[in-house]
């Protein structure tokens, strides 16, 4: 039998056996979507690598309000933007066609990627940039949530039915190998022109190489065919005219479409969040280790670990997608105190000494006491006293135990030392600004003379112990992201595939993780243990294991053709 080529035809592809060795056809399905999605995430991952730099380009010249609201624009577009594109593009996947949507996805990103590198600043047009930055940043969001349910939708419709979990796997690596080329891309270019260089212009530069990425993508995605299943549906005249109607207007699809979330994607989502964002978070703000050890250490974690996600998916083609994704949440919530607590001691030994020695207690009033859910880094809490011990212990990494009080005021004692702290309401502007440094200064001394360290001693820094504790966390996202596309693209019928299946995906990844960090810290600067932000991504890993062991249905040897 002779192989298909790279333009498949239906009566081709269906001439294969189901369980057939994979194909040069195919593979090369699997190389044209990995590298579009790869991307898609370098293109997303560049603003989140250089946002304190753009921030500086495009929100330092406009009054406080407006900052504000811009800044949550931005935020929002990473994240809660994802599931409208996820709705917007999987309704046309899914009535014009697999191949063409996630091409107009990827040249949405890549035109919004590099209009970012060609945008005046605030400098040039005034209010109009970050206006526009924010704009741009929502394309991004709206493009990013069309892409992935279609790459996987593609890949998965393409692959013998005995190795869709292995096709897909390597879509599920994507993610961290847009990350790397990201942070090459970035390296390489602040190497060359220099630190000073890079900041006033350099910068833009990962945002304009942007465009040879884009060229080459889609000059390799437009030589491939339609996915030869929706080809399929449609000459047999099976397509949905209403996608998003059948996908969440039916009960039947509706109840799948929350069963992948709760009982799959939302684990899946804070466990991956957890092991490769909220760990670097974890060791360079908490355990006050330095940027580039942090990523450093991150980086040989996640190339120790990425082969993984093959390894979990192709497992998956074997014994079944939900024992798989299940295990990874189950074994991440079971552990994740005792490896962060790990993780401390080899990170920071000095501090975790400190912490054990010299305990810090704040007292005040649980009234006075805001809760510090700040997702766009914006809010100083200094509305109380309460709010302004907890917030600077609490970004400082530094453990405490709550004691109620009476009144506006509050203590803050570290070892034998107490230190007050007045109430701010009376005072504004200077006065405010002067009340707060005041304590910050008289706690870093006081925290100094306890034997808190300013930072993580490189030379402390148990490195190999280190890196294994991350290539743990890393390992357990490997189980629960490498088989999930299959699963996602396997509980749903052809005709609603790609809209249904995008949808839970971003709402989960986007939302549930995409939110981790700041629920966690909210929860730090609430407990004052800096190891309780633990207790969101548990509580939704262990959600997942009760519904999807309930609720969750096997499909890993389902026929997807329908």
């Amino acid at each position: 039998m002779t192989p298909p080529s790279l333009g498949a035809t239906v009566d081709d592809v269906g001439a294969l056996p189901k369980h057939h060795a994979p194909t040069q056809s195919e593979k090369k399905v699997i190389l044209a979507s990995s590298l579009g999605t790869i991307f898609e995430w370098y293109d997303f991952y560049l603003y989140g690598l250089l946002a304190i730099i753009i921030s500086s380009q495009f929100f330092s010249g406009v009054n406080e309000t407006t900052g504000f609201i811009l800044a949550l624009g931005a935020f929002a577009a990473g994240f809660a933007v994802r599931p409208f594109g996820a709705l917007v593009f999987g309704r046309l996947g899914d009535l014009v066609g697999r191949k063409y949507t996630f091409l107009i996805t990827m040249g949405l990103m890549g035109f919004a990627t590099f209009m970012v590198g060609v945008l005046p600043g605030y400098a040039t047009i005034g209010v109009a940039a970050p206006v526009i930055l924010v704009i741009l940043r929502m394309l991004q969001g709206l493009a990013l949530g069309g892409e992935y349910g279609g790459a996987a939708t593609y890949v998965a419709e393409h692959a013998p039915d005995s190795k869709r979990g292995f096709f897909t796997s390597f879509i599920q690596t994507t993610a961290t190998l847009g990350l790397f080329a990201a942070l090459l891309v970035v390296l390489g270019v602040r190497t060359l022109v220099g630190e000073d260089a890079f900041k006033e212009w350099g910068w833009r530069i990962p945002f304009l190489v942007s465009v040879l990425l884009l060229g080459v993508s889609l000059w390799i995605r437009m030589q491939l065919e339609e996915s030869p299943v929706f080809q399929r549906m449609k000459a047999e005249g099976r397509q949905s005219k209403a996608p998003l109607t059948e996908a969440f207007g039916h009960w039947r699809n509706l109840r799948l479409v929350l069963v992948a979330l709760l009982g799959a994607v939302a684990g899946q989502a804070v466990v991956w969040y957890t092991g490769q964002f909220y760990a670097l978070f974890f060791l360079e703000k908490m355990m006050k280790v330095d940027g580039a050890t942090t990523n450093t250490l991150i980086a040989i974690a996640l190339l120790l670990a990425t082969p993984f996600f093959i390894v979990f998916g192709w497992l998956s083609d074997r014994v079944g997608r939900k024992p798989i994704i299940l295990a990874g949440c189950l074994l991440a919530a079971a552990t994740y105190f005792p490896l962060f607590d790990a993780l401390q001691k080899a990170a920071n030994p000095a501090l975790y000494a400190a912490q054990a020695a010299a305990p810090v207690t704040v007292a005040a009033d649980p009234a006075t006491c805001s809760t510090q859910f700040d997702p766009i880094g914006k809010n100083r809490f200094d509305g109380s006293a309460c709010d302004i011990a907890k917030a600077f212990l609490a970004r400082s990494g530094i453990n405490y135990r709550n004691v109620a009080a009476t009144g506006s005021t509050a203590t803050v004692t570290i070892g034998d030392r107490t230190i007050a702290v007045a109430d701010p309401a009376p005072l504004s502007g200077d006065a405010r600004k002067a009340l707060v440094s005041g304590f910050q200064e008289e706690a870093k001394a006081a925290l100094a003379a306890a034997g808190y360290p300013d930072k993580a001693d490189p030379s402390a820094i148990q490195k190999p112990t280190v890196i294994a504790i991350l290539f743990i966390l890393v390992l357990y996202v490997t189980m629960v992201y490498g088989p999930i596309a299959a699963l996602l693209v396997e509980l749903f019928p052809t005709k609603i595939r790609y809209t249904a299946m995008s949808l839970p995906y971003h709402i989960g990844n986007g939302w549930f993780g995409g939110f981790l960090p700041t629920i966690a810290f909210a929860i730090v600067a609430a407990s004052g243990d800096i190891t309780s932000g633990l207790w969101y991504p548990i509580i939704v890993a262990g959600l997942t294991v009760v519904v999807g062991l309930l609720f969750l249905p096997e499909t890993f040897r389902r026929n997807i053709d329908q």
